[in-house]
This record gives structure tokens, C-alpha cells and sequence, in this order.
């Protein structure tokens, strides 16, 4: 399963993808995130490994590892998720449309579904992934635009 959101930011490309690279900031647009913490590697870099907490349910966890393939911030980043469940890659671009607007463009693909529930879910309802993605890009827009260009 694939698929690319896409949301429009009044802020400057550099300043987009600086808050966007900041882990102390994915409190502010990821309702559910809980924390990141560096396994290995170079915090940004490619190789680096991290583990990722969000909340899920009214009690429930979920850990993520993420592993960067490539920052090449401030124009693009690429990213693998491991989950017990599933397995994605996100690829983000930031695309300057002018001195003081960014087009921020995220391509999710779902390379792996293991187990029942997720792979009925990814069959069934699909829209659910995207539209969670959605919501954290006009989430991250909102708190971009707060921020000083």
C-alpha cells in the first residue's frame, strides 16, 4: 500500500524542514507521541536508529523503530518504520515555492502487514493510514506557522 499527502506552509524551506528534523518538536503535531530515543548512530544521520513511543487506545503503547536511510535535509528525508505488525518507509520532500512558502510532500509505503488484524485493516480500510498521515502534516503546518520565520 502506497500513498502521498501533500500540504502547502507559509514559512521558508529551511525553517520547515528544521522543525520538521527537530525530535523535541514531534510532541507538537503527533498527538500521540510519546518519545524518541537514539539506539545507535548519529542522531539525523543515516544509519541512526531510534526507538519511538506513542500512545494507543486508552493504556496501550506503540514502539516503532525508526532507521534513516538518507537526510538530505533541507530538500528530502527518507525514513524505514519497523513495528511488530508492519513495516514502512516514509519519504518527505520540501519543495520551496517561494522565499517564504514550502510545499511539504510525504510518500508512505506500507511494505509489510504481518499478522490478521493489520493486514484486514490495510484491506479494508486503507483510508485510515493516509488519513491519519493528513492529519499530521495540517498538524504540522498549524505549528509551523506559529513559529518565527
Amino acid at each position: 500500500m502506497k500513498f502521498t499527502c501533500t500540504i502547502e506552509i507559509d514559512r521558508p524551506q529551511q525553517k520547515v524542514a528544521e522543525l520538521f528534523a527537530d525530535p523535541n518538536y514531534l510532541k507538537e503535531y503527533q498527538d500521540t507521541f510519546i518519545s524518541k530515543e537514539l539506539l545507535e548512530g548519529e542522531e539525523g544521520k543515516a544509519g541512526a536508529k531510534s526507538k519511538m513511543l506513542y500512545k494507543q487506545g486508552k493504556k496501550g503503547r506503540m514502539e516503532l523503530t525508526e532507521t534513516i536511510l538518507e537526510n538530505n535535509l533541507p530538500h528530502s528525508f527518507l525514513g524505514q518504520y519497523h513495528h511488530k505488525d508492519m513495516d514502512n518507509t516514509m519519504r518527505c520532500e520540501f519543495i520551496p515555492l517561494s522565499d517564504s512558502r514550502t510545499r511539504y510532500i510525504s510518500e508512505i509505503e506500507y511494505t509489510a502487514f504481518r499478522g490478521f488484524m493489520p493486514k484486514l485493516f490495510a484491506k479494508l480500510f486503507p483510508g485510515l493510514f493516509k488519513k491519519q498521515v493528513q492529519k499530521w502534516l495540517d498538524n504540522f503546518k498549524a505549528f509551523a506557522e506559529k513559529q518565527d520565520a
